[in-house]
């Protein structure tokens, strides 16, 4: 059963990523459609087709590695400056340039085609067209964050009780099979008669209202008699205990510390429970994600120093860490197959997801050829430079040939390339444990 789930879980993910760069590709291709730019092919993935079926001038198709996607627009790069490309070149460099410059030409048939080429996009067109699919990215994750946060909720201590303490710890006693050190004196939970599943409602008279409410008052209690109000198969109870003072670490902002001092003990564990959010709280939890993958992101290279003594070197995998996409799958099907509630199971599968766009919305603007960012970059330097040469009362520059940085967008790629295939046999030979 627990391997069923398990497969469960990697096919719903690996889904997951499809629709996600299909969601993202889509971003791109409406609007290029509707700014009458002419676009050949919409595919998913890379590499040899699986499937594929043409409606219209347009392609639509699967492919075998689904890493990516992509849309194929014709014209992404302007003619040279003589209106033609150059039938020679020298230099390496040069010669890739052209050669790249010819096959976008390639694609221009006629002169409606001509008309027709991305290049010749307004600014704003070209910045609608390539910000379409890292801001589809961004829609997703808000959408599906919300029904996490909204629907659901977060995993947060609540006012049920899920265990009981037998006894009150002894700092630097030994402990017996049961827990408890020889001679330890029972805690007040169990003196109490608390039970799994009852819910506090009151501490001395006061009403509970959070477990944070709840862990204070216990904390900052003096040793004597307390009374506590609880709901038990729905029906009001008082249970009476004796409060003990024990060596617990000083709590600041919601955060234990190093620092010990004598605090109050009752000896029971909350029962977590999922809690939803109002929708306000959305933006600023993607928010908060969204500064810590950007950090992430520039952590990158140097985090994957330690993917590769990891995966070379046997050493522990930092959860930390940049994980591959192989990586993930398999953890979403740990998920799936675990034993946690299957709510808890939605929302860790939601939470993936969406923090897999988000990924991809930060990823994607890198101003760098051949992300989403690169283009847009081009796109504000064009408008850029227009705006210098009428400021100067100057010929319109035209717009940037971006096949000048193809050599870049070769290197990042193949950087890129590398990097993945790092995390895929470090996902494969010395995956990240979840627990």
């Amino acid at each position: 059963m627990i391997a069923m789930l398990e497969f469960v879980g990697i096919i719903a993910f690996i889904f997951a990523i499809l629709f996600s760069i299909a969601w993202h590709e889509l971003g791109h291709l409406l609007p290029a459609k509707k700014f009458g730019v002419k676009v050949t092919q919409y595919m998913i993935g890379f590499g040899p087709t699986i499937w594929s079926r043409k409606k219209g001038e347009t392609e639509y198709g699967v492919k075998w590695v689904p890493f990516g996607g992509y849309i194929r627009m014709i014209g992404m790069f302007p003619p040279g400056p003589d209106g033609k490309v150059k039938s020679s070149s020298t230099g390496r460099l040069t010669a890739m340039i052209e050669d790249a410059r010819t096959q976008a030409r390639e694609e221009v048939i006629t002169e409606e085609d001509e008309r027709r080429s991305f290049y010749r996009l307004s600014v704003p067109k070209k910045l609608v067209v390539m910000l379409g699919g890292p801001v589809m990215n961004l829609i997703l994750a808000f959408f599906l964050f919300s029904i996490l946060l909204v629907g659901f909720g977060t995993p947060a201590a609540s006012l049920t009780v899920s265990a009981v303490s037998e006894c009150t710890p002894t700092v630097g006693a030994a402990q017996s099979v049961n827990g408890c050190a020889p001679g330890a004196p029972e805690s007040p939970a169990a003196i109490a008669g608390l039970q799994p599943g009852d819910v506090v409602t009151s501490y001395n008279g006061t009403p509970m209202e959070s477990w944070q409410q709840f862990s204070s008052a216990i904390r900052s209690s003096q040793p004597g008699p307390v009374v506590i109000g609880v709901l038990r198969d729905g029906q009001p109870q008082t249970l009476n205990t004796e409060m003990q003072l024990v060596e617990r670490p000083v709590v600041v902002n919601g955060e234990p510390t190093t620092e010990l001092a004598p605090q109050g003990f009752l000896g029971m564990s909350p029962k977590i429970e999922l809690t939803p959010q109002p929708i306000s709280a959305v933006p600023g939890q993607m928010w908060d994600l969204s500064i810590r993958t950007a950090q992430a992101l520039v952590a990158i290279p140097t985090k994957l120093v330690g993917v590769g003594q990891a995966a070379f070197g046997g050493e522990e995998r930092d959860p930390n860490g940049p994980i591959g996409v192989v990586g993930v799958t398999r953890i979403s099907g740990e998920v799936a197959g675990s034993e946690m509630p299957a709510n808890f199971k939605i929302v860790q599968f939601l939470g993936m997801v969406a923090s897999l766009n988000l990924f991809l919305f930060l990823f994607n603007l890198i101003p760098l050829l051949p992300l989403d960012g690169g283009h847009v970059a081009g796109a504000l330097w064009e408008g850029l430079r227009r705006q210098i040469a009428r400021f100067r009362h100057r010929p319109d520059p035209g717009p940037v040939d971006v096949a000048k940085a193809l050599p870049v967008a070769y290197a990042v790629a193949f950087i890129l390339i590398g990097m993945s295939a790092l995390l895929l046999y470090a996902d494969v030979v010395n995956p990240v444990k979840i627990g």
